[in-house]
């Protein structure tokens, strides 16, 4: 029998413009909470804090 995935695929979300600009995962075991990242938005052409959106499939 195969083991339940213990990590999940995201999608993180500018929190200027409101665009979906990575997917990265995350492990459900180690960190239980949403994360929040500063990354590069193309579109503001500035860091943003960057925060989880969705889980993806």
């Amino acid at each position: 029998m195969a083991k339940k995935q213990q990590r999940i695929h995201v999608g993180l979300q500018c929190g200027a413009c409101k665009r979906q600009n990575y997917i990265t995962e995350r492990s459900k075991l180690n960190t239980p909470d949403k994360i929040k990242l500063s990354k590069h938005c193309p579109q503001c052409k500035k860091h943003t804090e960057h925060k989880e959106m969705a889980r993806l499939h």
